[in-house]
C-alpha cells in the first residue's frame, strides 16, 4: 500500500491503521445503503441549489464571512461548472436502525482505502465482492468531462500528508488513463477571464479541469490574487467539487431545513436530531454531543464521557462564547461488531458520484467516536443469497 498505492500513514503510534480482515455485508443491506445514499445525494444537491439563492441563511450555517460576501454579491454570475460531484455519506448501525452522522460533500477522502486496499483484501475472501471501486468510477467520470489528454490540476494544501497522499493517488490513476495530471498549490493557479493557468517548475499553461482537495473554509486564508472566488461563481474551468459545496458541508445544515422548500424526507429519517447548542441541554443531558460546523475526521466531536475534565472545560467555554460555530446532535448507540481485534464500532461511508453510488469506505473504532485513530477496513458484500 505504501509503495504502490500512496498509503503513507499505515500506522499511527502503535496502531496499524489497516485492518487485516474485512467487514462483510449481506447483499440486501448494501442495496439499502446504496439506495439511501442516492436519495440523500439528490436531496443534498437540491438543497445546495436552493441555498445559493438564499444568502440570508448562510450565516446560520457558519459560512465564513468572506465566503458569505462572495455568495451574496456574485450570485448573479454564472456558477462555476462542476467537472463531477462526489459526496460520502457516513452510515452507522445503531440500536435504532441505520443512521447517518454527516455528509462529506466538500472534499471527501478515503479513496486509497476504499479502492486499492479493498480490492486487495477481496482477493482473499472467495464468495464476496467489493461494493465498487470509487476511484475507478471517479476517473471514468472525470475523463468523460474533459478532452482526451487534458491537463488536470489536483489542488491541495502543502504540508498535509494525508491530503498529499490522496491527490498523489488520484494523479497516478489519471495518468494511467492518459491524462496529464499535476499536483498544485493555490498559489500556482491563476484565474483570468474565468479560465485557469498553472505556473510551476513542471508546467506553465492552461488547465482544463481542477480537482479541489482544499477545504472550502480554508479558501478565506488565501490572498485575493489567487482568485479563489472563482471556485464559486464566474469560473469557466470546471472544478470538482465547486466551492458552493461548502453550503451542504456545514454540520449546521439541519438548522435551515425548515426555511427551504425541499422535503428532505431521507435526511430527516436518517439523521439524529440536530440543533443549535443554545437549544439543547448538552451540559447536563449526556444524550447530546457537540461538534463544530466544519468538523473534519471527528476532530471536534465532543462528548463528556469521551474527555477528561481538563479537555472538556475549554470546549464548554468555546461553545458558550461562539455557539454559532457549533452544533448539538443526539448521540446514537452504535452496535458493536466482534472482530479479531475485539469489539469495535463500525462506520460505513457510501460514496456517490454524480448522484450514483460508487462504493464504500469502512472504518472501525474501539470506542464510539470515529476519528483520526480509527482503523480502515475493507467493506465486502456476500455473493448470492447466503
Amino acid at each position: 500500500m505504501m509503495l504502490h498505492h500512496c498509503k503513507w500513514d499505515p500506522q499511527i503510534g502503535d496502531i496499524c491503521t489497516l485492518a487485516n480482515f474485512p467487514l462483510i455485508l449481506h447483499g440486501s443491506i448494501w442495496e439499502k445503503l446504496s439506495h439511501w445514499a442516492e436519495q440523500l445525494a439528490s436531496e443534498t444537491l437540491a438543497v445546495e441549489e436552493e441555498l445559493v439563492q438564499h444568502p440570508d441563511l448562510h450565516r446560520r450555517l457558519a459560512i465564513p464571512w468572506k465566503i458569505r460576501r462572495v455568495l451574496q454579491h456574485e450570485k448573479d454570475l454564472d456558477p462555476t461548472p462542476s467537472a463531477l460531484r462526489i459526496m460520502r455519506f457516513d452510515f452507522h448501525p445503531t440500536t435504532d436502525g441505520w443512521q447517518i452522522s454527516e455528509v462529506n460533500s466538500d472534499v471527501p477522502g478515503g479513496f486509497t482505502e476504499s479502492s486499492s486496499f479493498t480490492s486487495i483484501i477481496a482477493e482473499h475472501y472467495p464468495g464476496t465482492r467489493t461494493t465498487g471501486d470509487p476511484v475507478e468510477a471517479w476517473t471514468k467520470a472525470m475523463l468523460e468531462s474533459v478532452d482526451e489528454g487534458a491537463v488536470i490540476a489536483l489542488l491541495s494544501a502543502p504540508g498535509f500528508m494525508e491530503d498529499q497522499q490522496i491527490v498523489s493517488y488520484l494523479r497516478d490513476r489519471l495518468k494511467a488513463r492518459g491524462c496529464r495530471a499535476l499536483l498544485a498549490s493555490p498559489e500556482q493557479l491563476t484565474w483570468r477571464d474565468g479560465l485557469v493557468t498553472m505556473n510551476s517548475t513542471r508546467y506553465h499553461g492552461r488547465v482544463e479541469a481542477i480537482v479541489r482537495f482544499y477545504q472550502g473554509e480554508w479558501m478565506t486564508r488565501l490572498p485575493g490574487r489567487c482568485g479563489w472566488s472563482h471556485f464559486f461563481f464566474g469560473g469557466r474551468t470546471p472544478v470538482t467539487n465547486p466551492g458552493t459545496a461548502i453550503l451542504t458541508e456545514s454540520k449546521r445544515l439541519p438548522l435551515v431545513w425548515d426555511d427551504l422548500t425541499i422535503p428532505l424526507s431521507t435526511w430527516r429519517s436518517l439523521l439524529p436530531e440536530t440543533c443549535d447548542p443554545r437549544d439543547a441541554r448538552w451540559k447536563t443531558d449526556e444524550s447530546w454531543l457537540l461538534k463544530t460546523a466544519f468538523c473534519n475526521t471527528g476532530d471536534t466531536v465532543s462528548h463528556r464521557s469521551l474527555l477528561t475534565e481538563k479537555a472538556w472545560a475549554p470546549i464548554c467555554r468555546d461553545v458558550y462564547r461562539f455557539p454559532g460555530q457549533w452544533v448539538a446532535q443526539r448521540k446514537f448507540n452504535v452496535l458493536p461488531v466482534e472482530t479479531p481485534l475485539g469489539s469495535v464500532f463500525p462506520c460505513i461511508g457510501v460514496y456517490t458520484i454524480n448522484g450514483r453510488t460508487a462504493g464504500a469506505y469502512g472504518r472501525i473504532g474501539q470506542r464510539h467516536l470515529i476519528d483520526f485513530e480509527a482503523i480502515d477496513v475493507a467493506i465486502l458484500v456476500e455473493e448470492g443469497d447466503g
